[in-house]
């Protein structure tokens, strides 16, 4: 009989890539993992995955058999929630994937409240500024920055109103001269994020007569916005970032605000693969989260 938690093991370890990686979100040992992994293989009477002294990934049969083994464990997770939620309860796992930035310094606490709120939920964060892709990922939601293509996700907006801000550390200023255009961005030292591939170094500007751009350079690049934003408070340049992210720092004085009112739009939005997953527990942290953003932003 294939055990239910022999499956888990089995879809973290496709998705993580490893046993190791697989064992820290389960709570388990490597070995543990990989014991479940071949006891899986037996009872199925196939490989799920391929295996080298360096590396991993799923076999063909494994790969086939994936969506199948999500589909159970899903089931099995929403029989528990139509339960709980039958009571007027919010349980059960939800699932989220966060922006680093915003999702560490910003919505941590505030899903501590939310959790408190709602003890019956269990949380699963992925945090990170590569955007994980919701149709072959077990995620309920990612909070994501920008306007959306058209990719057939479910958004909903969280604050559509959200701009980003240029600002830098009090330190850095008293060294170099204040930017009283976009264009002037040229010759200061503009730290830079990636975004998926991509280096974030042409920023935008709204300005009077229309949109503004400027190809910026700097000394420094991560794909962590949070490191970005940290460089900029110990004072090694100028940072373009969300409002979300450091009207806290602004407010203390540890950033300074340049070009007021000149930031591009970036809505903040809460993305879905499908309108299934638009379970109680998200529409509800929906709401819970547009009230605190609604608050925070300036």
């Amino acid at each position: 009989m294939i055990r239910l938690d022999d499956l888990q093991v089995f879809v973290q370890t496709a998705d993580a890539g490893s046993f190791s990686a697989a064992a820290r979100l389960i709570d388990t040992t490597p070995a543990m993992a990989s014991n479940a992994i071949q006891r899986l293989e037996r009872e199925l009477g196939a490989r799920l995955f391929v295996r080298s002294t360096r590396s991993m990934r799923l076999s063909d049969d494994g790969e086939r058999y994936l969506p199948h083994a999500r589909a159970m464990l899903a089931s099995l997770a929403g029989g528990s929630q139509a339960l709980a939620e039958s009571r007027g309860e919010i349980a059960g796992p939800l699932r989220l994937s966060l922006p680093s930035d915003l999702g560490r310094n910003v919505l941590l606490p505030w899903l501590d409240e939310f959790q408190a709120r709602h003890p019956g939920l269990s949380l699963q964060l992925w945090i990170s500024d590569r955007a994980a892709d919701l149709l072959r990922h077990p995620i309920d939601a990612a909070i994501r920055y920008g306007a959306l293509d058209d990719s057939g996700l479910v958004a909903q907006s969280l604050a559509a109103d959200n701009r980003r801000v240029l600002c830098a550390a009090p330190d850095y200023l008293a060294r170099h001269e204040l930017p009283t255009h976009p264009d002037d961005l040229r010759s200061h030292n503009c730290l830079c994020f990636v975004w998926g591939d991509q280096v974030h170094d042409r920023w935008t500007f709204d300005l009077p007569d229309g949109p503004h751009s400027v190809d910026v350079c700097g000394n420094r690049v991560s794909d962590d916005a949070d490191v970005v934003r940290r460089w900029g408070l110990a004072g090694h340049g100028v940072i373009y970032k969300s409002s979300l992210d450091v009207t806290a720092d602004i407010a203390a004085g540890r950033l300074v605000e340049l070009l007021p009112g000149l930031g591009q739009r970036a809505p903040v939005n809460m993305v879905s693969a499908h309108r299934a997953q638009l379970t109680p527990a998200v529409q509800h942290l929906r709401d819970f989260l547009r009230e605190k953003l609604a608050a925070l932003l300036p």
